[in-house]
């Protein structure tokens, strides 16, 4: 970080709240998610001890038994992710925050490396730190468990790792809630709107109804599905539920301005909260750079990351000129997004700056060091609405080479790959995310959609019962509590014990630590298939064959289409690249030539991998505030995007041939 970092109030200016005028009528006329009812072995009163955990404690404290599943399904989808907290501090299926606790065993955040965020050479490097908040500082929002504690005689060790007594908790905030409303403690669902827009802990009307409304959606159409812990737990939709939406106005919550230009859906509660243009010493300025996108460069990249502090701490950070930026901040608790920089400017977020300069960053809040802390429903639903959004505006794809991690964005020059962010880290839910954006990723059973040599494969692994072993949570080297990943482990044999997958790029032996990027598929990438050996699948990944296990009965890996490059003929292999930068002889007068320098990495003859855009170099010159000397540079050279290892990167079209995938159903590999 240069110079010190200030924590000015944030300006609460205009808001968009979600608008759904109609959208009960509409609801009404939808059929149910899950039909009249559960399976018959697994009805709401007898699945299971979680179902009848919801049930014991809508009886004791008179809240109907389906608002309750519904509140628990946007805060955790029921899971209780074995006692271990939120990125937010947050405990259990109801999402009881202490992170008063949760901090005191807070260390270094994951995410934190030595990245610089703006990631341009042409200027000097940006080092931020940002130091989690202190107790004294945490809002009511963050602090629901040690008043459910209050409210239920409970005591907090047991809300925080007893499933039953945290819904228990639960059930107990939203009566006191309704009752702090004057209302009485109805067993009709619509009745509770109001005390539902109170427990989101959302201090405005706008966000706090946005929140409601997602929980009636939830108690519209109805969910079922099996936790974390195994558990079936269901809840029967009720389309024709009309919520009384009155009751908002007996919050109490403050009311915000009209839209004021937020580039966000209808769908979210959006407010706009500036990143600075500002300029400082030295003739320094911050903290992102003006431009003219779409129409001086396409937006081709929407980046997910997780913070490094709290909501306030991080709304202050984006507001000081002398630190780093990026678009959006999406609140844990109940998905508030607030925007800071628009569309058209570079925000400084990746590490990259070819990246920078063509994409969208979006932080999602999260303030602990532990990277198996997990991330709330809330958030998951408001992310998605807004990269949609954005998505349709800019016509980004909606896939793995577009939609990108923090972790999957290339360092840019070999130097910086060792030091690049590994946020949001395995833990993230890619499969239920793109369910979300609407646009999942398929799975085709069959012998004609079988896994073959030459083929494509997208990683797409069971999230639940998917549970790589990895160490370094909590302490270094030691065993993380088991946990559903939407990662598969890479081996250089088709044996568990043989050697993990090196990347040169960091130096470093592989290990199975939870930010050693080395030698790991994600779920959504796409790779081409080297090898097949009965249940296991080799895939080219890093310039080496690597294998995982891909077994018929629990598929962590599909067949796919694409197409895919590999050397020229006569190439004895070629030059990766991090980032799609012009030739020398493109670069007008009074704009230095970027170096086009190859990674370590290289591709041997023979293998292939899966191919996106065809794309120019491309260079973005603003080194100054004045936008005076601003400059696109493109030039003549084409670049292909490849996924390479964890990690997208690039290639020169003149290097390689583009040649269709093998289909699937040949089968070419090994076998048993």
């Amino acid at each position: 970080m240069r110079g010190s970092v200030t924590e000015p109030a944030p300006p609460h200016s205009g808001r968009r709240r979600r608008r759904t005028a109609g959208a009960v009528a509409a609801a009404a006329l939808l059929l149910p998610l899950l039909g009249a009812a559960p399976p018959p072995d697994t009805d709401e009163s007898s699945a299971g001890p979680l179902q009848q955990a919801f049930a014991s404690a809508a009886d004791e404290y008179h809240v109907p038994q389906s608002v309750l599943l519904a509140v628990s399904y946007l805060q955790s989808r029921w899971d209780s992710h074995g006692g271990a907290p939120s990125v937010t501090g947050g405990y259990g299926p109801m999402h009881l925050t202490d992170a008063h606790t949760a901090l005191a065993t807070a260390t270094e955040h994951f995410a934190d490396g030595t990245e610089d965020a703006r990631g341009d050479s042409a200027r000097p490097a940006l080092h931020p730190r940002v130091q989690v908040p202190r107790n004294s500082a945490l809002p009511a929002r963050l602090k629901t468990l040690t008043k459910a504690a209050g409210l239920t005689g409970i005591p907090a060790e047991r809300l925080r790792t007893d499933a039953a007594a945290n819904v228990a908790g639960g059930a107990a905030l939203l009566a006191a809630a309704q009752r702090d409303l004057h209302q009485p403690l109805s067993a009709d669902p619509a009745d509770w709107y109001g005390a539902i827009a109170r427990f989101s802990g959302a201090d405005d009307m706008a966000t706090a109804a946005a929140y409601a409304d997602d929980v009636f959606d939830v108690l519209h159409t109805g969910e079922q599905r099996t936790t974390d812990a195994g558990q079936f737990v269901a809840l029967t939709g009720r389309p024709s539920l009309v919520p009384d939406t009155a009751q908002l106005k007996l919050t109490g919550l403050r009311t915000t301005a009209a839209d004021d230009g937020t580039e966000c859906p209808a769908t979210v509660s959006c407010e706009w909260i500036p990143a600075p243009y500002a300029q400082f010493g030295d003739n320094d300025y911050g903290n992102h750079d003006l431009a003219d996108r779409p129409g001086s460069q396409s937006i081709k990249y929407i980046v997910i990351h997780d913070t490094e502090g709290s909501w306030d701490t991080t709304i202050n950070l984006v507001q000081d000129p002398t630190y780093v930026s990026w678009n959006y901040t999406i609140r844990s608790t109940d998905g508030l997004i607030a925007q800071h920089v628009k569309a058209k400017d570079v925000a400084w977020h990746a590490g990259n700056w070819y990246i920078n300069a063509k994409s969208i960053g979006i932080e999602h809040e999260g303030f602990l060091a532990s990277p198996d802390a997990w991330y709330t429903e809330a958030m998951y639903r408001s992310s998605a609405r807004l990269v949609k959004y954005l998505a349709e505006q800019y016509g980004i794809p909606l896939d793995r080479q577009h939609i990108l991690g923090h972790d999957t964005v290339p360092g840019p020059t070999t130097s910086t790959i060792p030091g690049m962010h590994t946020d949001p880290g395995p833990y993230w839910d890619w499969r239920h995310y793109f369910e979300l954006l609407d646009h999942p990723f398929k799975h085709k059973a069959g012998k004609k959609h079988r896994v073959v040599t030459g083929g494509v494969v997208t990683i797409l692994p069971d999230y639940a019962t998917n549970q790589p072993a990895y160490t370094g949570c909590v302490t270094k080297g030691q065993p993380c509590a088991a946990h559903g990943s939407g990662e598969v482990r890479l081996y250089s044999d088709h044996d568990t014990n043989s050697a993990l997958i090196k990347d040169i790029g960091m130096g470093t032996t592989p290990t199975t630590d939870v930010n050693d990027l080395s030698s790991r598929a994600s779920t959504g990438q796409q790779y081409t298939v080297a090898d097949t050996w009965g249940d296991w699948t080799a895939i080219w990944y890093l310039g080496q064959k690597a294998w995982f296990e891909n077994p018929g009965s629990a598929p962590t890996a599909v067949a796919s289409t694409g197409v895919v490059i590999t050397p020229k003929a006569g190439r004895t292999g070629i030059p990766v690249y991090g980032r799609a930068y012009p030739e020398a002889s493109a670069y007008p007068s009074g704009v230095p030539a970027q170096s086009v320098s190859p990674l370590p990495y290289t591709i041997p003859a023979g293998q292939k991998y899966v191919a996106g855009d065809e794309v120019p170099g491309e260079y973005y010159y603003a080194v100054t505030f004045s936008t005076d000397s601003h400059k696109v540079v493109v030039g003549k050279d084409l670049y292909y995007e490849i996924q390479y290892g964890h990690r997208v990167e690039f290639v020169r079209a003149a290097d390689v041939d583009v040649v269709p995938a093998a289909k699937a159903g040949r089968h070419h590999g090994h076998g048993k």
